[in-house]
């Protein structure tokens, strides 16, 4: 299995956002958020043609993010509890392992991704990578997937994804 993970896009201001009364979890991506993220779409899509599920936190962002990105791969997004960011990497690691698809993509927050992809690649508690807003990384399993058997196979900043002329 490999397993596609990628943060959110740029979001509203967290204060400002805040100053609304809104819920956080409402908190949408900014027209600056979403047009980076499409235009890094294609070099998603370059880099993991296949992808069988798109899994996503349900808050607003991060689905925003997932249902551009699961536009590219002609799929659904599944919202799934174990990608909010208050859970664990243990809940999103016994989630992942229950699933049959060969590719997985997961869009939710930081710091639960580098937590979790560090879990699922070193076996223990603690972060050593940090994911941008927009940035992705591919964790492949070659056997079972568990903490400590995964093998990072890149990781990119979203400048990066979006190709030339991403430095804007």
């Amino acid at each position: 299995m490999d397993l596609l993970v990628i943060r959110h896009g740029i979001a509203e201001d967290r204060e400002t956002f805040a100053a609304t009364g809104a819920d956080d979890r409402q908190r949408p991506l900014t027209d600056k958020g979403r047009r980076r993220l499409r235009e890094a779409v294609p070099g998603l899509h370059a880099a993991v043609p296949g992808v069988e599920l798109v899994a996503s936190s349900p808050l607003v962002r991060a689905v925003q993010t997932a249902k551009i990105v699961a536009r590219a791969y002609r799929l659904p997004v599944v919202e799934i509890a174990e990608l909010e960011p208050d859970q664990g990497p243990e809940s999103f690691a016994e989630w992942l392992a229950q699933r049959g698809e060969s590719t997985v993509a997961a869009v939710g927050h930081e710091p639960m991704l580098s937590l979790t992809v560090s879990f699922l690649l070193a076996g223990r508690p603690g972060s050593f990578l940090e994911l941008k807003k927009g940035a992705a990384c591919l964790v492949a399993f070659p056997g079972r997937v568990e903490p400590g058997a995964g093998v990072l196979q890149w990781a990119a900043p979203p400048r990066l994804l979006r190709g030339p002329g991403g430095a804007r």
